[in-house]
């Protein structure tokens, strides 16, 4: 058996951490188990069934990253039976790459998972200098979701496996055809433009963005329900926005959910106005539930996946998505094809959990000497 560490900050239902567990449902789990090193005292989302799947959690509590990458070093000496370390998270993946090179890990996975780190400033500038630095020369292997987030973090796409964001096609192909979703769950009466957003509430998915557009709906009479799935930090601002803007009967904060395909497949339009990204898994199941996107020019052309569902808009021109929107009168289904050209392209999470399966074997297999 294979014990594999997997380094995130927190098990939460985000994208990456959402891709991650796909994998993980989906892997020969008689050949590998995915233990996690959290860096958090609170509890994840999916934390209770990773432990029914096997997995361990181990959560490493510091003040700061230099004490973080001690105490995971002091970890990696403690616990032999890991020789593969795989870290998800992007610029502070140096630091977890550092530890596991003192503690004599010989496989480093560095994964990247998006574009950017969202910060700016000299500091800012220095730090992320020299953590592509590390990434590139501590890891044996290099991993990204997509070629954009490759370059980003790797400042190259040459020799980094490009490992899509996939998902069960099958589940959602049958969602899709089964015409069952969760909005008359949630509410009843439901008119108008049905507008989904789905992602963490914070900075980078620019809800305010969204919650601007909700209120110059409301101002055109439109008839219109705005499910916003997730949550995070800016969970009491987006509330008081939606008070402000008097959206009380139109938008909602569902929290987590764990039926959001068939919140998806019930919905009109999905929006995604973020200040940037990396390849979204949302995207992914979108356009194989048939769902159409409305998507930020900050996001990469590569999560149009050839559908006809994404369609690119620029933030500075607002009326563009009001116009999009109210343009929207029937939802694009044609979930078999949409599915067959999604597993063509790779994105099939039974095919990329088998590939990664031989990843880990092939290194498990290699007694080379730490490099």
């Amino acid at each position: 058996m294979i014990r594999v560490l997997h380094i995130v900050g927190k098990m939460d239902r985000a994208g990456a951490e959402t891709m991650l567990m796909n994998l993980y449902r989906h892997v020969d789990r008689t050949q590998v188990q995915f233990d996690f090193i959290t860096f958090t005292p609170d509890k994840g989302d999916y934390d209770d069934e990773i432990l029914a799947l096997g997995g361990r959690i181990y959560p490493i509590l510091a003040n700061n990253s230099i004490e973080r990458m001690f105490r995971l070093t002091s970890f990696l000496k403690q616990h032999p039976e890991y020789r593969i370390v795989h870290a998800h998270m992007l610029l502070n993946n140096a630091f977890h790459l550092l530890a596991a090179k003192k503690a004599g890990i010989p496989h480093r996975i560095s994964h990247s998972h998006t574009t950017s780190n969202g910060k700016s400033g000299t500091i800012a500038n220095l730090y992320e200098k020299f953590a592509i630095y590390l990434n590139k020369n501590l890891s044996t292997k290099k991993i990204a979701c997509g070629k954009e987030a490759a370059e980003y973090l790797f400042n190259t796409s040459e020799n980094v496996w490009l490992l899509n964001n996939a998902i069960d096609l099958r589940l959602y192909n049958e969602i899709s055809l089964s015409n069952k979703n969760s909005w008359k769950v949630v509410k009843s009466d439901l008119q108008g433009l049905k507008i989904i957003q789905v992602g963490r509430l914070n900075k980078v998915k620019n809800h305010a963005f969204s919650l601007e557009i909700a209120k110059r709906l409301k101002e055109q009479d439109v008839s219109f329900t705005f499910f916003i799935v997730g949550q995070g930090p800016f969970q009491d601002i987006i509330k008081k926005n939606i008070q402000d803007y008097g959206l009380e009967e139109n938008v909602f904060l569902l929290g987590v959910r764990n039926d959001v395909p068939n919140l998806m497949a019930g919905a009109d339009v999905m929006l995604m106005p973020s200040l940037h990204e990396g390849f979204p898994v949302v995207l992914v199941e979108a356009q194989a539930i048939g769902l159409k996107s409305l998507i930020s020019t900050n996001i990469s052309t590569e999560v149009d996946l050839g559908v006809g569902l994404v369609e690119f808009l620029d933030l500075n021109y607002i009326d563009d998505w009001l116009s999009n929107l109210q343009s929207i009168k029937v939802k694009n289904i044609n979930a078999p094809s949409n599915i067959k050209i999604l597993s063509s392209q790779g994105f099939d999470i039974i095919q990329n959990s088998f590939e990664l399966l031989n990843l880990y074997k092939s290194m498990s297999n290699n007694t080379d000497h730490v490099n």
